[in-house]
């Protein structure tokens, strides 16, 4: 395990950002120039494994093509044998989970507008590189006190086959997290936008209500209940949302991808289009 200040890389190690069962994440600074980033480096334990390897180095070369203000940067990927790591922005918030468990709905409401519209923005802009992020939920989403989102986490996320490259899409184990997983994903069917729109939706109802749209008993059950279950809209667990907001949400979480909006460009108009979020935070038409 990596201390603090041990030098990785030509990084000095300045804080433990985050800690997972396979890698931690650090601020970092550059001595040269002394500027400050984040590196993403797997445990000792995981280090000589080729599927944390592989898992690590694909959220690089995804992260690495994508330059947006909603979507964390990915610089440099170092491939060596024993602190295999990439370097990214060092953007310095917690994610929308930390926010859920330290039960600050009141920033959550008063930052809505702006935290679904800029995560929308930055998936939009990944769908149209040809990536599906295939994780969306409130872990993967920083927000810092301004309401300013970066998406985070490539770890699973696919480009989309395009031509001859959807024949050969073979099923396998599916990938994601059973809470917010579409009923594609589940299937491992061939990935397109729609999967992720579905997630968001998810992620929406969580961030408004306090829970996921469906709980199991068991993973089974709960991914059974993707397919099976029709959500309650969320003003059944919070009075405060609005109804046209809940007919929002409850069409992204639509079963059928074909029901759902087929972009992240018209869950955007749509989501203009909805006046109010919660009953009690009027908003001011001019900063939508």
């Amino acid at each position: 395990m990596a201390d603090v200040m041990e030098m990785i890389g030509g990084y000095r190690l300045r804080n433990l950002l985050q800690s997972g069962q396979t890698s931690q994440v650090f601020e970092v600074v550059e001595p040269t120039s002394n500027r400050h980033f984040a590196m993403k480096l797997l445990l000792p334990e995981a280090a000589n494994k080729l599927e944390h390897r592989n898992i690590l180095f694909n959220e690089a070369e995804v992260g690495e093509k994508l330059t947006h203000q909603n979507v964390i940067r990915i610089f440099k990927v170092n491939r060596s044998p024993t602190t295999p790591h990439f370097i990214m922005e060092f953007f310095p918030a917690g994610s929308l989970r930390l926010r859920l468990q330290a039960k600050e709905m009141g920033f959550i409401k008063e930052n809505a507008r702006k935290i679904f519209k800029n995560t929308a923005t930055g998936l939009a802009y990944m769908n149209a590189m040809g990536y599906v992020h295939r994780d969306v939920k409130p872990d993967n989403i920083l927000v810092n006190a301004l309401g300013e989102t970066k998406i985070i986490d490539f770890a699973i996320t696919k480009k989309i086959p395009k031509g001859i490259a959807r024949w050969f899409h073979r099923k396998g184990k599916p990938q994601g997290t059973p809470s917010f997983m579409s009923p594609e994903q589940i299937n491992d069917e061939i990935p397109d936008a729609r999967a992720d729109i579905y997630s968001y939706g998810c992620t929406l109802f969580e961030l408004t209500t306090g829970r996921p749209p469906f709980r199991g008993s068991s993973t089974n059950d709960l991914l059974s209940r993707h397919f099976k279950e029709k959500p309650a809209p969320p003003s059944a667990y919070n009075p405060d949302i609005t109804d046209e907001f809940s007919q929002f949400v409850l069409k992204l979480l639509a079963k059928k991808k074909t029901d759902r909006p087929s972009n992240f460009h018209e869950v955007l108009i749509a989501m203009k289009k909805v006046r109010q979020i919660f009953k009690s935070v009027p908003e001011k038409r001019e900063e939508v």
